[in-house]
């Protein structure tokens, strides 16, 4: 029997494996140990089951929960623990994924008329549990689509029938477990005892949550203390967060278009025009009550505006100022940006590298003196900015904005609901939380994650308008996603209003530049596999021509084409 050579990267082993041999065997061969269970593995920088067999020579890196990877097949494997529990219990029902959590996701129970009990809750726990000890496989089989698409129908998945009429492929794999089929956007573990047990508990309404094992060794204490709050206030329908979820299903409802497939038909038979019109409408309709409620504040002097990387933010206040000014004010806008101290006094992380999104890298006593004499002036008056540059680490004084009583400031930056930044009374000040909180769903058991939303902005706008190549844009991301989690969603719940910039029509649009983008990554990247990922998550969405979208669209701040000098 023919060989090949295997390298894994976790031992340092070069050996000789038959042709055939799967990654399982491997593992089990070379006993590798890892934090947690091997759940998956790297195959030359590709995502693969353990089931995987291997007939040219290779370099793999086996994986476990800790692992970005590792995770999502992880989650992916839960929810359908999940699916099957609530189907083996509830036969007419079916469990939708709304959105993913730090922590887990967050799940409703359609066809289940009135609100989710403890009793059932308790009977969902005791199923689960049953799943996972009776250790049952995991079986994923490519089929011809016409065949997939028939077991879909069988299982009363009918928003997958759609999206696979509407994808064209030739093959799609199905998984099953015990007499449960489904579909899943990327790879799921061997078995059901590769799960280990997940909390689940009900939610504001009819929904639940199923939060991770390992929660409270994979996050600070910030975040912890910050998420205990955001569950505790959804439960009692009092979150910001899911308040603004649900404006956005709302918007898809009206639109008709809750899944990606719903959104491909509508492309095919209407075309995308009234998809761009209708969303950008909504939008702004939304930042017009925005200013609304802004000047119903009385005493409102400051507008304080945060968000993670790509949420759109500067074209946000750019169209706040505009329905402000509507509203009798003038406006002007301030970046904290501007307020960074001088490089050598910038605060360093644990790697001695300077920590630029902490707070302490602004002058905060510098921003409130100026804060202050915003407030103070009795009639238009000039007052001098700082513009800080980021060449010499130094900020000049040379900007002037004109400022009266009747002056808005809209001031915008990550640290902006920090309630350390400034010691206003809150009743100058008025809060808007911006992220692109994306709620059409690949079907009801694969949403579609914000964050790939914002990656996928960021990527386009990285390379059109900053030189920097989609490699560049990955290899920050994971930098980019901690300071998220340490200096802005901690405090998302502080703000007195939220702004959803995600627009449906939006990854049509994106996909063309961003799989150009994506497909020049090399296999011999580490982020070959996750740019095969995105390039597979962009390939459910048919694409949208651009020449639509109004030149003061949140998305023209990534795509180009505004209106808006930034």
């Amino acid at each position: 029997m023919s060989s090949i050579e295997i390298i894994c990267k976790n031992t340092g082993i070069r050996k000789e494996y038959p042709v055939g041999t799967t990654l399982a065997q491997i593992a089990q061969d070379q006993d590798v140990h890892l934090q947690d269970a091997i759940l998956g593995a790297r195959v030359n920088n590709k995502l693969r089951e353990l089931s995987f067999e291997l007939f040219k020579p290779k370099t793999i890196e086996f994986i476990d929960i800790h692992d970005p990877m590792g995770y999502s097949m992880y989650l992916r494997s839960m929810i359908f623990i999940l699916f099957k529990a609530c189907r083996d219990l509830w036969p007419e029902t079916t469990l939708k994924v709304e959105h993913t959590l730090p922590i887990g996701i967050y799940c409703e129970l359609m066809g289940h008329q009135g609100e989710l009990d403890m009793n059932m809750i308790l009977q969902l726990r005791q199923r689960v549990q049953q799943i996972i000890a009776e250790d049952l496989p995991i079986l994923r089989k490519q089929l011809p689509t016409s065949e997939a698409i028939e077991i879909f129908k069988q299982n009363r998945l009918h928003e997958k029938v759609l999206l696979f009429q509407t994808r064209n492929e030739l093959y799609t794999s199905v998984y099953t477990l015990g007499q449960v089929s489904n579909y899943f956007y990327g790879y799921l573990v061997p078995s059901t005892g590769y799960i280990r047990k997940f909390h689940i508990d009900r939610y504001f309404g009819n929904g639940l949550i199923a939060v991770r094992p390992d929660f409270n060794e994979t996050i600070g204490q910030n975040t912890k203390q910050f998420l205990s709050e955001l569950i505790k206030a959804a439960c009692e329908g009092g979150s910001k967060l899911f308040k603004t979820f649900q404006e956005q299903k709302d918007w898809l409802e009206i639109m008709g278009v809750p899944y990606v497939g719903n959104l491909n038909k509508a492309i095919q038979e209407e075309g995308s025009s009234r998809l761009i019109q209708i969303s950008e409408a909504l939008q702004e309709r939304k930042i017009a009550s925005i200013a609304d409620a802004v000047s119903q504040k009385e005493d409102c002097r400051i507008v304080l505006i945060s968000g993670p990387s790509s949420s759109g933010k500067t074209t946000f206040c750019k169209r706040l100022s505009i329905q402000l000014q509507v509203l009798g004010y003038d406006t002007a806008e301030i970046s904290l940006d501007d307020y960074f101290v001088d490089r050598e006094k910038t605060p360093k992380d644990e790697n001695g590298e300077y920590d630029f999104e902490c707070l302490e890298a602004i002058d905060r006593d510098f921003f409130n003196q100026q804060l202050q004499q915003i407030l103070s002036v009795k009639k238009e008056t000039e007052i001098t900015m700082p513009v800080y540059d980021f060449k010499a680490g130094k900020r000049r004084m040379d900007k002037k904005i004109r400022v009266s009583p009747n002056t808005i400031v809209i001031v915008e930056g990550i640290h902006g609901l920090n309630p350390g930044l400034t010691n206003l009374d809150s009743r100058y000040t008025f809060k808007i939380f911006v992220s692109a909180l994306t709620h059409i769903s690949i079907d009801t058991q694969n949403p579609v994650s914000s964050t790939d939303n914002r990656l996928i902005r960021r990527m386009v706008r990285d390379s059109k308008f900053r030189g920097n190549s989609a490699l560049d844009t990955l290899g920050r991301w994971a930098s980019v996603r901690r300071g998220e989690n340490k200096n802005i969603f901690p405090f998302q719940e502080n703000a007195d209003i939220m702004f959803n910039s995600a627009l449906l029509f939006e990854l049509g649009v994106l996909k063309q530049d961003a799989e150009a983008l994506l497909r020049a990554i090399p296999e011999n990247s580490e982020h070959y596999g996750e740019a095969q990922r995105l390039l597979k998550f962009l390939s459910y969405f048919l694409p949208i021509d651009s020449k639509e979208i109004p030149p003061t669209s949140i998305l023209r701040e990534f795509l180009g084409g505004s209106s808006f000098l930034y």
